[in-house]
């Protein structure tokens, strides 16, 4: 057995599509000893690498909206746990197909990391100096690449195989054994070091021709701090690398190459239609589709599937699903605050509605509380089970197709977007300063300002500044804080493993539900088991034949 993952080796994307190949034949030869003479075949090559970031295992669909959904603050369409509600209900076991796809696409992307890392640096001996500082920057960016796929597989899977070399992938996979998660993170630590170390910041960069939606200085060191925090989280919780978390970010954060954007709409506007923007974008995965169809074009989900419900209209748009739900704990909660992001966040409406007597509104904008026949309550004492059906029907905003995408980069497609999507924001890094100068004592002021940097930008002003908390009032405002600010962005459940809460998190928000209302949806608690669905089960095919390994705790049972 040569290779027992789903593995496109780098070099046959120069002769394929974005399309996955399933054989144990080696596909690395094609090509290859006649190729990657210079830095530009080189480069050609790396963008092969980056193209595993839009397939459906990773951010086209699993990574992105199908494994991060279930939340205190979002969860499924419906009531049931079958079909695409399986994962998201946790009602997912070591056989469902996804988790399989995911396990496998992340390590063919790391084989293929590998092999650009081996080759280019063994024929870049032989290059010119001009040629030579490109090759290094371009092995920074697969190493950077190759952290990014090991971090989503050690924070989702826990306990994997460790593949430092193309040579470890052509292991018997009777000889593979699972690595402590601690050397895992060893390994991407010594990924990003490097690479923060030989990439430009995005602003500076006048080696690259074009340095869209690749790999910085920022967002190697951003990535990093991010990697810190979760390693000091649970399940390893050294809680030593909080200190390392805010030095990373701090280098972010004082260099002054990255700003927020100042108006926040804008982010969504421009993931909406592919508008690069470095300041406030570290690390985003780009789609497009030049043919329209999804034909092995790189395109994704977002909003398709996770955005603003909207019915077909022919020649004009697809169907979006709107299967992200937003639960109402958070609504109701948010709405309290008066902050601008809410209304960018969440959407009552909808566009477009069919009934069993006819259709209303086809085309037009129509809130959930128009759809249900009454008017929104003025407060919640005067909400009846309609208005409270309503609420149920709430979702996500942020990738409002309708509202963002302009024609320029328009699929009308019922299943999938032109859409980008958002890995790292430097919003993100900024409230990882703060969480990670709190937790480990460091300059309480400078993590009050990381905090209000945000804040500020979400509401226009300084009125809404925090100030004075100790450490658990603060740590709690900062938990808080990502809430609103990364909300739906694929982020909130890995903050609730690794803060080791995300199971009391599902339980508080069910009974906050049903408390509220008898009705209410809540599905994902029925099947969720503590000490289990903090990690996803290594793939039953591949642990059947890796005899070496075991199954992740509880789900052997």
């Amino acid at each position: 057995m040569k290779k027992i993952f789903l593995i496109l080796p780098l070099f046959a994307l120069l002769f394929s599509s974005c399309e996955e190949v399933l054989s144990e034949e080696s596909f690395t030869e094609v090509g290859k000893e006649n190729y990657v003479t210079n830095a530009e075949e080189a480069e050609n090559v790396l963008l092969g690498l980056y193209r595993h970031l839009s397939t459906e295992g990773l951010y086209s669909y699993h990574l992105s909206l199908l494994f991060t959904i279930s939340t205190d603050i979002a969860q499924c369409e419906g009531s049931g746990n079958t079909s695409f509600r399986t994962i998201p209900t946790n009602s997912h076991n070591p056989s469902t197909t996804e988790i399989a796809t995911t396990w496998a696409e992340l390590y063919s992307a790391i084989y293929d990391a590998n092999d650009f890392i081996e080759t280019v640096s063994e024929r870049m001996k032989g290059w010119d100096d001009t040629n030579q500082l490109l090759a290094e920057i371009y092995l920074a960016e697969a190493r950077s690449l190759r952290a990014l796929f090991y971090f989503e597989l050690v924070r989702w899977y826990g306990n994997v195989v460790l593949m430092t070399s193309t040579a470890d992938s052509r292991k018997l996979a009777t000889e593979y054994e699972q690595a402590d998660p601690v050397k895992v993170y060893e390994f991407i630590e010594a990924d990003l070091k490097y690479a923060s170390e030989v990439l430009p910041w995005a602003k500076d960069d006048t080696y690259r021709v074009n340095n869209s939606y690749r790999f910085s200085k920022g967002a190697s060191l951003g990535l990093l701090a991010k990697v810190y925090a979760t390693w000091a989280g649970y399940p390893v919780r050294d809680e030593r690398k909080w200190a390392e978390a805010a030095k990373c970010a701090q280098r972010v954060v004082e260099s002054g190459k990255h700003q927020l954007n100042p108006n926040y709409e804008k982010v969504w506007e421009n993931t909406a239609n592919g508008v690069w923007d470095p300041n406030e974008s570290l690390i985003e995965v780009s789609f497009f589709s030049p043919t329209g169809l999804d034909n092995g074009d790189c395109v994704g989900r977002i909003g398709k599937w996770n955005g603003v419900v909207a019915s077909a209209v022919a020649g004009r748009r697809g169907r979006n699903a709107g299967n992200w739900k937003v639960t109402y704990n958070f609504t109701g909660e948010w709405q309290q605050h008066n902050d601008p992001r809410y209304a960018l966040s969440i959407a009552d409406y909808r566009y477009g509605y069919s009934n069993s007597s006819g259709t209303i509104n086809t085309d037009e904008k129509i809130t959930y509380f128009e759809q249900q026949g009454v008017t929104p309550p003025a407060t919640p004492e005067e909400m009846d089970d309609k208005h409270k059906k309503a609420y149920q029907l709430y979702t996500p905003a942020k990738w409002d197709t309708e509202k963002y995408v302009k024609a320029a980069n328009a699929l009308i497609n019922n299943d999938k977007s032109n859409v980008n999507w958002y890995i790292l924001r430097y919003s993100d890094v900024l409230l990882l300063y703060a969480e990670a100068l709190n937790e480990s004592k460091g300059a309480v002021s400078e993590a009050f300002e990381a905090l209000n940097m945000v804040r500020r930008r979400g509401f226009g002003d300084n009125n809404h500044d925090i100030t004075g908390l100790d450490q658990e009032a603060l740590r709690e405002a900062i938990r808080q804080e990502r809430a609103y600010e990364l909300c739906f962005e694929g982020h909130r459940k890995q903050d609730l493993i690794r803060w080791g809460v995300y199971y009391t998190s599902l339980k508080e928000t069910a009974q906050e539900i049903f408390d509220w209302y008898e009705g209410g949806n809540y599905s994902v608690i029925r099947y969720t088991v503590e000490g289990r669905h903090e990690l996803l089960p290594i793939p039953q095919r591949d642990l059947d034949l890796m005899t070496k390994c075991k199954q992740n705790p509880n789900w052997g049972l």
